[in-house]
């Protein structure tokens, strides 16, 4: 188990991190779990794969000698759009640092969700700044970029936040303005009165703390009535990042819509291209084994339309070779397409087969940190890479962690558990408990009952055999139901034993609420907000420092 000397408002204290192997997680993907163990074998997929993280520098020279969008329109847009964030000087040096035609970015990147949305939108940050650190530790001039998906449509998907209550259940927020947004992007979508009561309920969950002043006072000036939503997720990413020099993206800049334009051109004249490729290249991933990632079917289209409402409508293709709006409002010809593509790029946001691209023409991008379904996605998107005749990106699994605060590490402990232990689920768990710390007299009781009926039971399945098989079929059914209904009896003892002990069922649901909400780990959840609450801006100090690029596997960190 790793040591990390860390700072704290009480002074010096020591984090404890080990780390548990993707393979040990259920619900993970083979494709995923592979690349984490043996990316160089999956090679097929990702042509620009990297065994280890110190090898990305040495594509530096393909990145620069490709990167060709204007370094002065780029920054000037991202100077100003981090300025009406509030950012930090370091992030303004930053800025001023890609300007340089020698300078690359490390990228991550993610919806913007209410408060941030799960852990493991700062995870990916942290990632991405401790990649920059390492490079610029070896001489390279590199810079972080956040890219706030601000052009998705999908409101509901991160119009929720999870915390932990006072009481240690989940709680959850939920933030939609009165206005219909309905397929507009998050961008656009404007906080109305109803956020006050989103934050109300935020800090009348959370527990106070000599933290919970200056975090109230932040939350209520920056997600506040009138704000966009995207702007108060990178203010509140800024306040987080700023003093790291994360630059924030958001890419419905129109300057950097122009800038994308010729992607969008290229990507169009190429689309039919594109979609045979996607079909085939989803092919070979089942035919080796793994699952399909985006479905294309034959009218699919690598683009999104704007229209006048702001309203983002798919681009379907016609049996006639037109292009249709999903709402069927517009049809254009593919001609009529790739000239709007350069006369008002405004008109086009990406799918998410080609947003990558897009963003690694806009950004001299070094490497992408993404979760598991990023990198399969950049399975097949690859293709879309090489149709537009781009260098591959490669990309890289974000840090994984789950946080276990000490009142947690103590029932752990108590009851000889590990995170990997708490996968088969809570019943399983608790059964375990109750029989070998809470009641063993009864729980061997009903061992050895289970033992002796099934020794009986032999016997006379012993004696039935010798002279009518049909009555030893009948015994086997038999004895399916006794044993059912003894299990069945087991199991209201397990539940009787933990009414009768309040303060262990507590201890268990309130670590299952901490660790797996609801059944995933920890980083797929909760907010960071609970823990900014309890522990104020040390919490995102504290996972800098545990963030080991070295380590491809889920990192458990004991506070």
């Amino acid at each position: 188990m790793d040591e990390i000397a860390c700072k704290s408002a009480k002074g010096g204290m020591v984090l404890r991190a080990e780390s548990l192997s993707f393979s040990d997680i259920p619900g993970q993907s083979r494709l995923f779990t592979t690349y984490q163990t043996d990316p160089l074998s999956l090679a097929k997929y990702y042509p620009s794969v990297v065994e280890f993280h110190t090898q990305i520098a040495a594509r530096i020279p393909e990145v620069l000698a490709n990167h060709i969008a204007d370094r002065g329109i780029l920054c000037d847009a991202l100077d100003e759009m981090n300025r009406k964030f509030d950012s930090c000087e370091k992030t303004f040096e930053n800025i001023a640092l890609l300007r340089d035609p020698e300078t690359v970015a490390v990228v991550t990147g993610q919806q913007a969700g209410l408060f941030t949305g799960p852990l493991y939108t700062i995870y990916k940050a942290l990632s991405a700044i401790k990649m920059t650190e390492c490079l610029r530790d070896r001489g390279f001039k590199v810079v972080p970029v956040f890219w706030a998906a601000t052009e998705d449509h999908d409101f509901e998907e991160v119009s929720h936040a999870f915390v932990l209550d006072k009481t240690g259940e989940l709680a959850e927020l939920y933030n939609k303005p009165e206005l219909d947004y309905e397929n507009q992007p998050v961008g656009y979508v404007q906080l109305d009165e109803t956020i006050r009561t989103t934050v109300e309920q935020l800090f009348a969950d959370l527990p106070q703390s000599e933290f919970t002043a200056e975090l109230r006072s932040f939350i209520e000036n920056s997600w506040a009535s009138g704000a966009y939503f995207g702007d108060a997720f990178a203010r509140l990413m800024t306040k987080l990042f700023g003093r790291y020099g994360l630059i924030i993206l958001c890419p419905l800049d129109a300057r950097l819509k122009h800038l994308a334009a010729p992607v969008y051109a290229k990507a169009i004249e190429h689309s039919a291209e594109i979609v045979d490729a996607l079909k085939k290249r989803s092919g070979e991933l089942v035919a080796d084994g793994y699952h399909a990632q985006v479905q294309i079917t034959d009218d699919y289209f690598p683009l999104f339309w704007q229209g006048d409402d702001h309203k983002r409508n798919a681009l379907r293709k016609t049996s006639q070779n037109k292009f249709h709006t999903r709402d069927n409002a517009r049809e254009f010809t593919l001609d009529e397409l790739a000239e709007i593509a350069k006369t008002e790029p405004t008109r086009f946001s990406p799918s998410v087969v080609l947003r990558s691209v897009v963003q690694d023409h806009l950004l001299p991008t070094v490497c992408y940190f993404g979760g598991a379904a990023e990198i399969a996605y950049f399975a097949q998107s690859g293709e879309v890479y090489r149709i537009l005749g781009r260098p591959r990106t490669p990309i890289l699994h974000r840090q994984s962690f789950t946080i276990i605060e000490p009142k947690h590490e103590r029932t752990l402990n108590k009851y000889d558990l590990k995170l990997n232990g708490l996968f088969g689920g809570s019943e399983k768990m608790l059964a375990g408990i109750v029989e070998e710390f809470l009641n063993r007299n009864s729980a061997k009781v009903f061992a050895d009952v289970e033992e002796k009926i099934n020794i009986e039971l032999n016997r006379l399945d012993q004696e039935l055999s010798t002279f009518d098989v049909t009555l030893v079929e009948n015994l086997a059914k038999r004895r399916r139901k006794i044993n059912y209904h003894i299990g069945a009896l087991r199991h209201k003892f397990h539940l009787a034993q933990m009414r009768k002990n309040d303060t262990v069922s507590r201890q268990i649901t309130a670590l299952f609420a901490a660790l797996l909400p609801h059944g995933a780990l920890q980083e797929r959840t909760l907010n960071v907000t609970y823990f900014m609450d309890r522990y104020g801006d040390y919490f995102v100090d504290w996972i800098y420092q545990a963030t080991d690029l070295d380590d491809r596997g889920h990192r458990i960190v004991y506070l």
